[in-house]
């Protein structure tokens, strides 16, 4: 008999795909990856010992065992909404706000964005929480985070109640430690023929434009490092390793910050800037507080 713990995670992926019927339609519905979604499944059915879906005609359906799991799942995550909303209130007078941030976000974005929390009558205690997407994403649906800060969106459906709202956007500019911008910046972008350049990884929503961006001026960069993680990407850039790309907005703190310079405006290639929110948490205070407060916040 086993006796291990339930990963709620993956209880919440089945309770997706057994209400889609399908991992492929679970995951377009949940913006990731087949094998991720499959994955997750494949961990909770052993964990418990237990099918919990079976092939009936096009369709996944739950097994005797998955429909006893559904019913326990509801039940679970109702619990967890009502436990969250007592521990806010109990949380010293301070109004809780649970923030994850994707770990593609510049961080100085995040940093801009919960600004506008602070600015509020009503004191708040803020909880960040930093990790892949995929994650932050399956914790905003299980009701553990009340807004998530990313560079991507989402879709919501039925089964994934998680609304996308455009924050803002802003052009994109190239910087640099100020050796490699002295030497780069010269007959800009042409001079980027062969210059050391660090980029995200092609998991990451901006890595597609850049590397369009990159095809239509018809340079060839030195790619000498890829990351996922943007603040392991600014510190490298820091030892002037190489070039990065940066929202334009952000030149006077990344000039403080990081001691780059700007080497050139790469016009026409943005990046967006999203909150994703559950249904049930897109009153929070603190939360309409960032919403409202995105107008001109990123122009450079």
């Amino acid at each position: 008999m086993k006796t291990s713990g339930i990963n709620f995670r993956h209880l919440y992926f089945f309770r997706v795909v057994a209400a889609e019927g399908s991992v492929t339609r679970a995951a377009e519905r949940l913006g990731l990856a087949i094998q991720t979604v499959s994955t997750q499944l494949a961990a909770l059915e052993q964990s418990l010992g237990k099918s919990l879906l079976t092939q009936q005609g096009r369709r996944l359906v739950p097994t005797d065992a998955g429909r006893v799991a559904l019913t326990y799942a509801e039940q679970i995550f109702e619990l967890g909404d009502r436990m969250q909303e007592a521990l806010n209130e109990a949380d010293n007078g301070r109004m809780r706000l649970t923030v994850g941030i994707s770990d593609s976000l510049p961080k100085l974005i995040a940093y801009r964005l919960l600004q506008a929390a602070f600015g509020m009558q009503s004191p708040i205690k803020l909880v960040c929480v930093e990790h892949e997407f995929e994650s932050l994403l399956a914790d905003l649906a299980l009701h553990k985070l009340d807004v998530v800060l990313t560079d991507r969106t989402v879709r919501a459906s039925a089964s994934l109640r998680v609304f996308s709202h455009l924050l803002g956007e802003s052009e994109m500019m190239l910087f640099g430690a100020n050796a490699l911008a002295r030497k780069h910046g010269r007959n800009f972008p042409r001079s980027l023929n062969g210059a050391p350049m660090l980029l995200p990884t092609r998991n990451n929503a901006l890595r597609g434009r850049i590397d369009e961006w990159l095809l239509q001026q018809d340079v060839r960069p030195d790619i000498v490092g890829e990351f996922e993680d943007n603040a392991m990407l600014n510190t490298f850039a820091r030892d002037g390793l190489g070039l990065f790309f940066a929202p334009a907005g952000l030149e006077q703190d990344i000039r403080a910050q990081f001691n780059a310079v700007p080497v050139g405006a790469a016009s026409g290639l943005r990046e967006q800037f999203y909150a994703l929110s559950s249904e049930r948490r897109i009153r929070h205070p603190a939360v309409e507080a960032i919403l409202t407060a995105q107008s001109g916040l990123f122009a450079a």
